[in-house]
């Protein structure tokens, strides 16, 4: 029978890496669940995620909730998280990697531009400075890559690091690439010896250059999605997800990440050990 706990699992990832460089909460009673092997399934680390709307101008109603910031890295600590995935992205030239997960600033104070097209401290629409302007997180500031990667370790957590599709355009010209390259991969390699940080992208060109230049790094397996129900605001219930859940749960995967941070560490209770 397998016997490690969930704290086993997180040194178990510690070591590799540093080797390698809302609604009611849910019942907290059942039976443990078992892998197809048969074995009792071990509980997988928890990775906290932001819902972004669904369907048709999901821009409208997005309430930021993407942790990306202090207050939202609090919450997700709170909530029961192992670790949190951030949005990074890059101002204009790759001149700075930063915090943020929507393709313009919309969401934020200040005039609406596209990250991309913006600088992180000259300019009059400048993203320094600009704060949330919405949503739970409303008067949070936009951070650095540098500053987020610190505050999730001050508290303990793994970070799991999505680079936007947004940056392939600066990270592939020839002109800008290695300073933008730079402002990704230098934060991460001052840290990754002594902070537990894993990196991907769903565009398949930034995660190949990220297999070539961090591929210790890389998620893999880890963070496997395990939601089913579509994110919206206000809310879905999260019980929607709990057929999904279990059916992930039995397949033992090493790690999990939801939209539902406090009610799947609820949920889990009883299920896995």
């Amino acid at each position: 029978m397998i016997t490690r706990t969930r704290a086993t699992v997180a040194a178990a990832m510690t070591a590799a890496l540093t080797a390698a460089a809302m609604t009611t909460a849910p019942p907290a009673h059942a039976a443990p669940a078992r892998a197809a092997s048969g074995a009792a399934v071990v509980c997988p680390l928890l990775f906290g995620h932001g819902g972004y709307p669904t369907g048709a101008n999901p821009w409208e109603r997005d309430q930021v909730r993407q942790p990306n910031n202090p207050k939202a890295l609090d919450d997700q600590k709170s909530w029961g998280a192992d670790g949190v995935e951030g949005d990074v992205q890059l101002t204009k030239q790759g001149t700075k990697a930063v915090m943020w997960h929507n393709t313009s600033t919309n969401g934020l104070t200040g005039v609406k531009r596209n990250i991309t097209d913006i600088w992180w401290a000259t300019g009059s629409d400048r993203l320094q400075g600009r704060t949330v302007a919405r949503g739970p997180y409303t008067g949070e500031r936009v951070h650095t890559l540098r500053e987020w990667l610190d505050q999730v370790r001050s508290r303990g957590l793994v970070a799991l690091l999505e680079i936007k599709p947004e940056a392939r355009p600066v990270l592939s010209n020839a002109t800008y690439a290695a300073a933008a390259w730079k402002e990704i991969s230098d934060p991460i390699k001052e840290r990754q010896a002594s902070q537990r940080i894993m990196v991907y992208s769903t565009d398949s060109w930034i995660q190949a250059e990220l297999a070539r230049r961090h591929p210790t790094l890389l998620k893999g397996a880890h963070a496997r999605w395990t939601d089913s129900v579509a994110w919206e605001e206000p809310p879905p219930a999260w019980s929607g997800n709990a057929a999904r859940w279990q059916s992930v749960l039995g397949q033992a995967p090493p790690s999990v990440m939801t939209n539902y941070t406090r009610e799947y560490r609820a949920w889990l209770t009883g299920k896995c050990g």
